[in-house]
């Protein structure tokens, strides 16, 4: 089925909510997400602690995608 697409026919931002709607249906079924690693937990440790010293500095979710769909 997927080797029909003929991805290149998308314009980036239909490809970049595709792979949002792709990765957003991942979290449903945590028994197919593997562990996450040492270095993964300790990225998210370092960037909650970022988060909890400084957190005007971080954007909502919609404000970022907004940003980065701007720039295609």
């Amino acid at each position: 089925m997927l080797a029909n697409i003929e991805i290149e026919r998308i314009t980036a931002s239909e490809r970049l909510e595709l792979i949002d709607r792709l990765w957003s249906s991942l979290d449903s079924d945590d028994a197919i997400l593997p562990p996450l690693t040492i270095e993964q937990e300790a990225e998210i440790d370092r960037r909650l602690d970022l988060l909890v010293k400084d957190p005007g500095r971080v954007s909502p979710w919609r404000e970022a995608k907004k940003r980065i769909m701007e720039q295609l």
